[in-house]
């Protein structure tokens, strides 16, 4: 698989086309912060940008597109419900005022946080009906297993066109992506270094050093050539356009087969079925 551009796109299901590399916005928490990591995410190519309601930024993400008059066109926002405002008349509620705070009239894309059992068909059908109504232009899930995606498949009159998961050399979690792909439902990654777990491994720096790039470019590239959509997140400019620059390489299928051997199934973040089943992060 061969990709030369940043800015290049992906089909989805529903006909929408997404981005396929995405900056993600977990930390940050102040306005200069946010306005100068956008501008650089931007400048280096960026397309996708991705917040949360449970991040606490999206009323400041809003306020740097404004600042940086980017053109919403150009732009493609996801955002995600949180577990506490799950069900549907909570759902409806919560994402008006994600619009609000990111001064926009739509999302490109909205996720569901985590799967909630208490409110798990209900907080769907209102995904359903948001998109319906033009709020949203395609609706996805974020963390959830194989088991999820087949209950949600009993009710749902349409499924997700995007999974988020963790997902990197220590958890490739392999066995879901096959489920995704052969459902035509893309994975995305949310940490897709490990949080810099992965960072330290002898072995993909051993790779890097072959192409002339670092352990995070590497990782990068794994993914994008496993069809994921990676979302990495980073305050520091030179990090950010340093992640970007993996368009100009490939990796061999050993160097690929080598970095699928380093799976551990080490989670750094939740595991999905406690969420699922305590309504709450932990």
């Amino acid at each position: 698989m061969t990709l030369s551009s940043i800015t290049e796109t992906r089909p989805l299901a529903d006909g929408h086309q997404i981005p396929k590399f995405g900056f993600g916005t977990y930390l940050l928490s102040d306005q200069a912060t946010m306005d100068a990591t956008i501008k650089t995410a931007w400048d280096a190519g960026y397309r996708l940008f991705d917040t949360a309601m449970l991040y606490r930024n999206e009323d400041l993400l809003g306020n740097t597109l404004q600042t940086l008059t980017l053109p919403r066109p150009d732009l493609y926002l996801t955002s995600k419900v949180a577990e506490v405002v799950q069900g549907y008349d909570e759902t409806l509620k919560a994402v008006e005022g994600s619009l609000k705070r990111l001064q926009t009239d739509y999302l490109d894309l909205l996720l569901i946080h985590w799967p909630v059992r208490e409110h798990f068909f209900d907080t769907w059908r209102a995904m359903e009906q948001l998109k319906a109504d033009g709020k949203v232009r395609s609706i996805g899930v974020s963390n959830y297993t194989v088991a999820h995606l087949e209950l949600l498949a009993t009710q749902a009159k349409e499924m997700p066109v995007v999974n988020q998961v963790e997902y990197h050399p220590y958890l490739n979690q392999q066995a879901l992506l096959d489920y995704d792909t052969a459902n035509h439902i893309v994975t995305e990654a949310w940490s897709p270094l490990g949080r810099r777990a992965v960072l330290g491994d002898p072995m993909i720096k051993k790779i890097g050093e072959h192409h002339q790039k670092s352990v995070a470019q590497v990782i990068l590239r794994w993914e994008l050539q496993h069809g994921i959509l990676p979302i990495p997140k980073s305050q520091h400019a030179e990090r950010i356009v340093e992640n970007a620059q993996v368009f100009d390489f490939e990796l061999t299928d050993d160097e690929l087969s080598m970095i699928d051997l380093l799976n551990k199934n080490q989670r750094t973040g939740n595991e999905p079925e406690i969420v699922y089943e305590t309504g709450k992060q932990y």
